[in-house]
C-alpha cells in the first residue's frame, strides 16, 4: 500500500540480499538508499530495481560491493549512482550498457588502482565522476577511456603542482568550465598565474589542501578567468592571514568567497578589494582575533557576512559602514562583550543580526542604532542580566524575531519595577526566553508580555517557574505556539483562566510541568489546539470533559504519566484506539505503578456492574448484627461474663505452668535504716537455707543506672521481699521498687510479692502513702514478732512463701501463715 512513496531509506541495516519482488509495489519511488549494509554485488540490486521506472537516485555506499555484475541494466530513469566506500578493485561483471543513462557516478574511496578497469564501461554520457580515495593514475585513465576530462572531479587524486598544470591543459575547450574542484590534492603553494592555463572558470574549489598563503585571488588567474569567476572556496586549509589587496586586479563577477575552517588571525585593510561585486563572504570557523577597520571597505554589494566561531573581542565603529547592501551579519560564538556606539552604523538594509554565544552583559540605547530594517535579532547564550524597552527602541517598528535564550535574566517578584520590556515590539512574532541561567526566570511578573499583540511563538521552557499570574498572557491573542516544558521543580498546577485569551493557540508544550490535573477552567478555551505535550507529569486521569473541548486536537503525548486504571479513565481506552488524535505510543501506557498492567487492556466491565446487589449483600449482615447484639446483651449478659472469666482462668493457668529460670530466689527491697536487721538476721537465715538473695549494695552492677539495676533485680528474681518500716515508706527508691514489683504482679498474674512489716504501721500513717496502703490491703503480709519464741515460726512461713509456686502446684492463700490487714491480731498471737 505504499504506491505513492517517493523516498525510501533503509540505511545501516545488515542487509545482504534484496528480493527481486520486494520493491515492485513502489512504482513512484524516486530515491532509494541502502547505505551501510552488507550487499556483495550490484547485480542483485539491479534486478530488484529494474521495474522502478521513476527511480532517479540509488545509494549503495558503505556496503561490501566487490563486483558490478552480472545483472540486468539499471532503470533508464536512474541519473545518480553512489558506490562510495566499498571494496571495488575492478569493475568486472558490468555490461557496457549498465551505466548508459547514469549522469553522476560516485566511486570514491574504493580500491581501484588500474585504469584499464574502465575500458569495458561506456562512460561518455557521465557528467560527473568522483574518484577520490582511489590509488589511480588519472592521466592514464583519461588516455584509455572515453571519459571526458570535464566530467571528472579531480579532488583527492594527489595531482601536485605539476599535475595541476597538466589537468588545466586537458580541460581546455571553447566553452567555459562550470566548476573545478581541486580538493585534497596536497597543494601547499599557489604561485602567481598558477591557474592561468586552466579554461575559463565559474567556480573554483581549493578546499582540504595545505595552503598557507593565497594572496589575492586575481593574481592566480588569467585575464578571461578574472572576468568570469563567480565562486571561490578555500576551506579547510592552513591560511593565517588575508593580506591587503588594494590595487589588485578586479574580479567583476566574483560574488561568493568562503575561507572557512582555516587559521586566519587577521584580515588586512581592503583585503577583498579585488571583488567589488562580492555578495557572500564566509570567514567563519577561524581564529580571527582582529578585523581591520577597513578590511571590508568597498564591498557595497555584500548581502551575507559570516564571522561566527572566531575570537573577536572588540567591534569598532565604522567597521561595517561600507556594507550598504548587507542583509545578514553573523557574529555568533565570539568573545564580544561590549557593543560600542555606532558599530552597526551604515547597515541600513540589515535584516538578520546574530550575536549569540558572546559575553554581552548589558545593552544600551545606542547598541542597536543604525538598524532601521532589522527583523531578526539573536542574543542567545550571552550573559544579559536585564532587558529594557529602551534597548529595543531603534528596532521596535520592524523586529519580528528575538532570541534571548540561555541568558541570566531573573525575576523574584510578580510585579515589575520598570515598564514591561517588550511593550513597544508590536511587530514581534517569535520570542525565545527558555533556559535562563543558572536557575531560570523563577517568576513571570504581571503584564510581562504587554504590548506583544502579534506574537505567534513563545518559548519559556527550562525556567523553573514558581508562579505564573493568570493575566500574564492577556495580550497574546495571536499566539500560535507556547512552550512551558521542564518546569516541574517550581510550577505545579496552572492557575484558572491562564489561557482564556489564547483562542488561536495550536501548539502547547507542558512536558514535565508538574501538573496533577486537567480542568476546564484552564484548558476549556483552547478550541483550536492541535498539538498537546503532557509527558512526564503527575496526571492520573485525563478528563473526558477536557478532551471534548479540545475539538481540534490531532497529536497528544502522555508518556510517563502515572495514569490509573480506574473508571474515570474508562473512556480513554476507546479514545486511544478510535480517536482522530494521534497518541504517542498508545500501547505503552501502564496503570500507574503497575508496570505489568496497561490502559489499553484495562477490563472496563467492572465499571458497568450493578453495585446495588453487592452493597445490599455487604450491609445487610452488619445491620442484622447490630440488631442482635443488644438483645443478646440484655438476656445473657451475666452468663457470658461468667464464661469469659472461666476462660481467663484457664488461660492464666496455662501461662503459670511455664517455668522460667531465675538468677535469684528473691530480691530484698529495704531502706538503709533497716540494713542492720536485714544483714544480721534476714540474710544469714535465708542464705543458710539455700536461698539466693539479690541485695542492692552487693549485687547491683556498678556504674549502671540505678533504675535499670532495680528493674533487672525485680524481673530476674522469683519473688520480691519488701521490708516495710516507717523509713521504708518515706523512701522514694523503695516506693519505686514496690511499684515495679506491682507492675510485674499485674503483668504475670502471679503472687511474686512478699511483704514483711518490721514495725506496727497504722492506717492513719499509711494514708499518706496510698500506693503502699493499696498493696497492704490487697496482698498477704508477714509481721516480724518481737517475741523470740515466735521468730522460728516467722522464718518458716517466710521460707514457705518464697518456695510457693516452685513445684508448679498452687497452695491455698491461708497456708502462707501470714495475714492481711484485717487479721493483725492473729499475727500477734503467732
Amino acid at each position: 500500500s505504499l504506491g505513492n512513496l517517493s523516498s525510501l531509506r533503509v540505511q545501516h541495516n545488515p542487509l545482504s540480499t534484496v528480493s527481486p519482488s520486494a520493491l515492485l509495489p513502489l512504482v513512484n519511488l524516486r530515491r532509494l538508499s541502502l547505505r551501510g549494509g552488507r550487499l556483495n554485488g550490484l547485480g542483485a540490486v539491479a534486478a530488484a530495481v529494474q521495474g522502478l521506472a521513476q527511480l532517479e537516485l540509488l545509494d549503495l555506499c558503505e556496503n561490501n560491493l566487490t563486483t558490478l555484475g552480472p545483472g540486468p541494466p539499471l532503470p533508464a530513469s536512474l541519473l545518480t549512482l553512489q558506490l562510495c566506500n566499498n571494496s571495488l578493485r575492478e569493475l568486472a561483471g558490468g555490461s557496457p550498457e549498465m551505466l548508459w543513462h547514469v549522469k553522476i557516478l560516485d566511486l570514491s574511496y574504493n580500491s581501484i588502482s588500474q585504469a584499464e578497469a574502465f575500458i569495458q564501461l561506456h562512460l561518455r554520457n557521465i557528467s560527473l565522476l568522483h574518484l577520490m580515495g582511489n590509488p589511480l593514475d588519472v592521466f592514464r585513465l583519461l588516455d584509455i577511456s572515453d571519459i571526458r576530462p570535464r566530467s571528472l572531479d579531480f579532488s583527492g587524486l594527489v595531482l601536485g603542482a605539476q599535475g595541476l598544470d597538466k589537468v588545466c591543459r586537458r580541460l581546455q575547450g571553447p566553452q567555459a568550465l562550470r566548476q573545478l574542484r581541486l580538493q585534497r590534492n596536497g597543494l601547499k603553494v599557489l604561485h602567481c598565474n598558477a591557474l592561468q592555463s586552466c579554461p575559463v572558470l565559474r567556480e573554483l574549489d581549493l578546499s582540504w589542501n595545505r595552503l598557507q598563503r593565497v594572496g589575492c585571488a586575481s593574481r592566480l588567474l588569467g585575464k578571461k578567468q578574472r572576468e568570469e569567476l563567480e565562486v571561490l572556496t578555500v576551506e579547510h586549509n592552513l591560511l593565517k592571514k588575508l593580506p591587503s589587496c588594494l590595487g589588485a586586479q578586479v574580479l567583476p563577477r566574483l560574488y561568493n568567497i568562503s575561507f572557512r575552517f582555516n587559521r586566519i588571525l587577521t584580515v588586512g585593510p581592503q583585503a577583498f578589494a579585488y571583488a567589488p561585486a562580492l555578495q557572500v563572504l564566509w570567514l567563519n570557523i577561524n581564529s580571527l582575533v582582529w578585523l581591520d577597520r577597513q578590511a571590508l571597505w568597498g564591498l557595497r554589494n555584500l548581502t551575507e557576512l559570516r564571522l561566527d566561531n572566531n575570537l573577536l573581542t572588540d567591534l569598532y565603529g565604522n567597521s561595517f559602514i561600507d556594507l550598504r547592501s548587507l542583509r545578514t551579519l553573523n557574529l555568533r560564538n565570539n568573545h564580544v562583550s561590549v557593543l560600542f556606539p555606532g558599530v552597526f552604523q551604515g547597515l541600513s538594509e540589515l535584516q538578520t543580526l546574530d550575536l549569540g554565544g558572546n559575553n554581552l552583559r548589558h545593552l544600551t540605547v545606542q547598541s542597536l542604532q543604525g538598524l532601521p530594517k532589522l527583523r531578526r535579532l539573536y542574543l542567545d547564550r550571552n550573559r544579559l542580566l536585564e532587558v529594557s524597552s529602551t534597548v529595543f527602541a531603534p528596532v521596535q517598528a520592524t523586529l519580528g524575531v528575538l532570541d534571548l535564550r540561555a541568558n541570566n535574566l531573573q525575576y523574584i517578584s510578580q510585579w515589575l519595577r520598570k515598564p514591561p520590556p517588550f511593550r513597544n515590539l508590536s511587530s514581534l512574532y517569535d520570542l525565545k526566553l527558555q533556559a535562563q541561567q543558572p536557575y531560570g526566570l523563577k517568576m513571570l511578573p504581571h503584564y510581562f508580555f504587554q504590548g506583544l499583540v502579534r506574537l505567534q511563538r513563545l518559548s519559556l521552557s527550562q525556567n523553573m517557574l514558581r508562579a505564573i499570574p493568570p493575566d500574564v498572557f492577556e495580550d497574546l491573542g495571536q499566539l500560535r505556539s507556547l512552550a512551558l516544558a521542564d518546569s516541574s521543580n517550581g510550577m505545579h498546577d496552572l492557575p484558572d483562566g491562564i489561557f482564556r485569551n489564547l483562542g488561536n493557540l495550536q501548539f502547547l508544550d507542558l512536558e514535565n510541568a508538574g501538573l496533577h490535573s486537567l480542568t476546564l477552567e484552564v484548558f476549556g478555551n483552547l478550541s483550536r489546539l492541535q498539538v498537546l505535550h503532557l509527558a512526564r507529569n503527575e496526571l492520573k486521569t485525563f478528563n473526558d470533559s477536557v478532551a471534548s473541548q479540545l475539538s481540534s486536537l490531532r497529536y497528544l503525548d502522555l508518556r510517563k504519566c502515572p495514569l490509573s486504571c480506574t473508571c474515570d479513565n474508562m473512556w480513554l481506552k476507546g479514545w486511544l484506539n478510535n480517536s482522530r488524535v494521534q497518541v504517542v505510543y498508545p500501547y505503552n501506557y501502564t496503570c500507574g505503578s503497575q508496570h505489568n498492567a496497561y490502559i489499553h487492556s484495562f477490563d472496563t466491565h467492572v465499571c458497568f456492574l450493578d453495585l446495588g446487589l453487592y452493597l445490599f449483600a455487604g450491609t445487610a449482615p452488619a445491620v442484622l448484627l447490630l440488631l442482635l447484639v443488644p438483645v443478646v446483651y440484655h438476656r445473657a449478659y451475666w452468663r457470658l461474663k461468667y464464661h469469659w472469666y472461666l476462660l481467663r482462668c484457664w488461660v492464666n493457668q496455662r501461662w503459670r505452668r511455664e517455668e522460667k529460670c531465675y538468677l535469684y530466689d528473691s530480691f530484698v527491697s529495704y531502706n538503709s535504716a533497716d540494713e542492720s536487721w536485714v544483714l544480721q538476721k534476714l540474710v544469714p537465715e535465708l542464705e543458710h537455707g539455700a536461698f539466693r538473695l539479690c541485695l542492692h549494695h552487693r549485687d547491683f552492677q556498678p556504674g549502671r543506672s540505678i533504675i535499670d539495676n532495680i528493674v533487672d533485680a525485680v524481673y530476674n528474681s522469683r519473688k520480691t521481699v519488701c521490708v516495710v518500716s516507717r523509713s521504708y515508706l518515706r523512701s522514694e527508691w523503695c516506693s519505686l521498687e514496690v511499684q515495679l514489683a506491682s507492675y510485674r504482679l499485674l503483668d504475670e498474674r502471679r503472687d511474686i510479692l512478699v511483704l514483711v512489716l518490721l514495725e506496727d504501721v497504722g492506717d492513719a500513717e499509711l494514708s499518706a502513702y496510698h500506693r503502699m496502703r493499696r498493696v497492704l490491703l490487697q496482698r498477704t503480709y508477714l509481721r516480724w514478732p518481737q517475741d523470740p519464741a515466735a521468730q522460728p515460726l516467722f522464718w518458716a512461713r517466710l521460707k514457705r512463701a518464697l518456695r510457693w509456686g516452685e513445684g508448679g502446684e498452687e497452695e491455698e492463700e491461708e497456708g502462707l501463715g501470714g495475714g492481711t490487714g484485717r487479721t493483725r491480731e492473729e499475727d500477734k498471737q503467732m
